[in-house]
């Protein structure tokens, strides 16, 4: 015999499905982590500034290799989509009428590859800034510091889609993050 747990008032919470797994939910938030780590400590502590772009750059290639085969919702076949498909679940999000995911949505799929591109590239000059070959060259300080404040640029609106969504959808997609687990339908 099942116990039936209710919320307050009597009501039944809704099904839940495990979305994202832990290794993804770890991945998401040590990145998180570990980019605002290395932006902070850039100029003053180069020693911790340079292990946690280590650290990135590595988070980022387990990644790729998690996108290709780890399990459904986590592989790049599941979210990656088309300029076209993108574009149209953006313009469906602003008016408010955007389709539910269970998994990322389009632009969110879009956003993930947009971001792995820009750590792997700051990831990749910053250790380019540490070789006899590249040290002192402008156009790699130059690279690196532009790719980091894209980054952020891309951060303001990784969370304004993922509060924008939230709000149309009525699901906490940060708990999501955390949990692994969102609302079934």
């Amino acid at each position: 015999m099942h116990a039936t747990f209710t919320e307050a008032g009597g009501k039944e919470p809704p099904a839940t499905v495990r979305v994202w797994d832990p290794l993804v939910r770890i991945f998401h938030w040590s990145l998180v982590t570990l980019f605002f780590v290395a932006f902070f400590t850039g100029e003053d502590m180069m020693s911790v500034h340079k292990l946690a772009g280590y650290i990135v750059g590595g988070l980022v290639a387990f990644r790729v290799v998690w996108g290709l085969i780890g399990p459904r919702h986590a592989r790049f076949t599941d979210f990656v989509r088309g300029p076209n498909t993108v574009m149209g679940y953006l313009r469906d999000a602003m008016a408010m009428r955007a389709e539910r995911h269970i998994g990322h949505n389009p632009a969110g799929g879009a956003m993930i590859v947009l971001l792995l591109i820009a750590l792997a590239g700051i990831a990749t000059t910053g250790y380019m800034m540490t070789t006899d070959a590249y040290w002192g060259v402008e156009w790699v300080d130059d690279t690196h510091v532009a790719l980091v404040y894209g980054t952020l640029a891309l951060v303001g609106l990784h969370v304004a889609g993922v509060v924008l969504a939230s709000i149309h959808h009525g699901e906490n997609l940060v708990r999501a993050m955390v949990t692994g687990r969102k609302r079934a339908s």
